[in-house]
């Protein structure tokens, strides 16, 4: 691997955007980001009550797990490198 590649990948923002963390936190963000979605705006969901504002909610519900395993992801392959 170049020391450029190797300079990138050791930092946070190279680390979050490595492949497997990304699919990592994409899938999380599908199933738990669905399950919240559920939760919080089921009922205005099936009464038909989606508004501008709800969907922008939805889409900040979703985003939630993706940036909680993103966040967690990035934390241990920081810890593992540094053993």
């Amino acid at each position: 691997m170049s020391p450029a590649k190797e300079d990138r990948r050791a930092t946070w923002l190279g680390m979050a955007t490595e492949g497997s963390v990304v699919r990592r936190a994409l899938l999380y963000a599908i199933v738990v980001g669905a399950i919240l979605v559920g939760i919080n705006h089921g009922p205005a969901f099936l009464a038909g009550e989606v508004t501008t504002a709800r969907l922008l909610q939805m889409g900040l519900t979703v985003l939630v797990p993706y940036t909680v395993s993103t966040l967690s992801s990035v934390g241990a392959l920081r810890s593992a490198r540094r053993e």
